[in-house]
């Protein structure tokens, strides 16, 4: 299919995609081999050139007038065959650099993962400085108050983002991210350290639906993958850097203040760098603020890429003049598939037992023979960040779709190997090692899809009108089914027996390979527009 922008007396031509996209165009075009790229065979259809010309004069885009000599210029001659036009996408290379705003990003993925870890290995000492050392029911308060304070942020986030922007809102998440942070570091009773997880729970909660939404929608289409598997990496990177934070505890039982106190340099480091980062332009985009769209196009992708990024804006069906989606808007019947698909993914992330296993993981390396908490919790962290650094070379080449169930297959098959190691009287001789080996096959397996995809797959497959609201409620998903595990999955163990809680557990990755296989769309390889234009279609 061919892309035409008026301009005069002519008209600038560009490749979209195939002849079978959605997008219908309003010229059949036949390219000439010709020397100078010019092009010839332009039939023009009357009506839809019309409403092509109200529509842009409509918007007032004055960027997507302008002529780009990489395309060449239409001439009207006769009628030809759409089926002679060339499959074949003219590229051009951006001179543009994203990398440093997705690296500001990520400083929110490593303080989710941080906030997540650094508890762990600072509780113990932290109670005995509060006085809690004996009450279990406060010890669990400080854990569990992140988690709710993370699905309330997880909720707020996306209205915050939809009014003030996406990187006003990372600038707003720096302020309850630090002061939880700050609070915590210097708590001298208990009331003042669960205020301070609260509001670190919060800004995690926000920073979880923000990131993942904001590199989806400034990353080019061929790196977008790689781009936003990296927001799961840097999640483990985080958790990663809590852990080795807790290594002076031992000589030092004071240093859990400083373990939380860290965290207020990458918030402030967050602010800053959005400050200076460029706005999403898609967000920008439906606001109606053309001109800054424009502008923020040109700092990401470099300006001989407006013409084109802003045509696909235009081509989408995004318009200034339609209102932002509204909480109930997510249920209608316009939205609810695709809103649906993102909600069970989530869900099925965690009742396929990830947090459970990572709970469990350190009485099952005990039960192997390998007594360091410490060693068990790099072991399982090590095998997150090896398959989530694969899953981010994979994710533009395998695809979305193939990595998920691959992922789940792989969980499935770790979860049944786990249930037979304690069950299995033949396998008893060998049952620690096939422990240790069922975890981590799983941890690895989750990586490589499980974990990275649904929060990269949800902002591809969300209009944009509804994108910050859905990815979300997603993500509100997430943390309630993840504060539950945590609250019962003990309580379920000690009544079934941890073999058939892990059968249980393979069960659901089966029926989430199934329900990928018949309900999730491959996204690889195209713009954010032309899957909107699709899944708007299917609806």
């Amino acid at each position: 299919m061919m892309r035409c922008t008026v301009t005069g007396g002519g008209c600038v031509a560009s490749w979209i995609g195939d002849r079978r996209s959605p997008a219908v165009n309003p010229f059949s075009v036949r390219m000439s081999t010709g020397n100078g790229g010019w092009c010839g065979g332009l039939r023009s259809r009357a009506a839809e050139l019309s409403g092509l010309e109200m529509a842009h004069l409509r918007g007032g885009i004055g960027g997507l007038f302008r002529a780009s000599p990489r395309y060449g210029r239409l001439q009207a001659t006769a009628a030809v065959d759409p089926e002679d036009i060339p499959l074949e996408k003219v590229q051009v290379k951006s001179s543009g650099h994203v990398m440093p705003y997705v690296g500001v990003a990520c400083l929110g993925a490593i303080l989710f993962g941080y906030h997540l870890g650094v508890v762990n290995g600072a509780l113990e000492y932290l109670a005995k400085d509060l006085g809690i050392a004996e009450n279990a029911v406060l010890q669990g308060w400080v854990v569990s108050t992140s988690l709710a304070g993370a699905t309330l942020g997880s909720f707020t986030g996306g209205s915050l983002a939809d009014k003030f922007g996406r990187t006003r809102t990372f600038i707003l998440d720096a302020a309850p991210l630090a002061v939880g942070a700050f609070l915590s570091a210097t708590a001298q009773d208990i009331r003042t350290m669960i205020i301070g997880r609260l509001l670190a729970g919060i800004g995690i909660g926000i920073s979880s639906a923000l990131v993942p939404l904001y590199i989806s929608e400034i990353s080019p289409t061929e790196i977008r993958g790689t781009l936003g598997s990296v927001n799961q990496l840097f999640i483990c990177i985080g958790i990663l850097a809590a852990l080795l934070a807790g290594l002076p505890l031992a000589g030092n039982p004071a240093w859990w203040r400083t373990m939380f106190g860290i965290a207020v340099v990458p918030s402030i480091l967050l602010a800053v760098g959005m400050a200076f980062s460029p706005e999403s332009p898609r967000w920008l985009f439906q606001q109606g603020k053309v001109i800054q769209a424009e502008s923020a196009v040109k700092r990401l992708y470099g300006k001989e890429m407006v013409t084109e990024i802003m045509y696909d804006l235009r081509a989408s069906g995004q318009s200034s003049s339609e209102t932002e989606a509204g909480w109930f808007d997510l249920f209608s019947k316009r939205y609810w598939k695709v809103v649906s698909v993102g909600a069970a993914l989530f869900l099925f992330q965690q009742l396929a037992g990830i947090n459970a296993v990572v709970y469990y993981s350190t009485s099952v390396f005990r039960n192997a023979g390998i007594t360091s908490d410490v060693a068990a919790s790099a072991l399982v962290g090590a095998a997150n960040v090896f398959g989530t650094m694969v899953a981010s070379s994979l994710m533009d080449k395998q695809g979305r779709k193939s990595l998920l169930m691959t992922s789940f297959s792989g969980m499935g098959a770790s979860m049944l190997l786990l249930a037979l190691s304690f069950t299995w009287k033949a396998l008893a001789p060998y049952s620690g090692i096939l422990a240790v080996v069922g975890t981590v096959l799983y941890v690895l397996s989750f990586a490589l899809g499980a974990g990275p995809v649904p929060a990269l797959l949800l902002p591809e497959i969300f209009a944009s009108r509804i994108r910050a609201k859905a990815v979300a409620l997603s993500l509100g998903m997430h943390w309630v089914s993840n504060f539950f595990i945590g609250l019962y999955f003990l309580s379920v163990v000690n009544k079934f027996g941890i073999s058939n809680v892990y059968l249980g557990f393979a069960s659901v990755c089966v029926l989430a390979v199934l329900y990928i296989a018949g309900n999730v769309v491959e996204t690889k390889g195209r713009s954010l527009e032309e899957i909107e234009r699709e899944l708007s279609v299917a609806e």
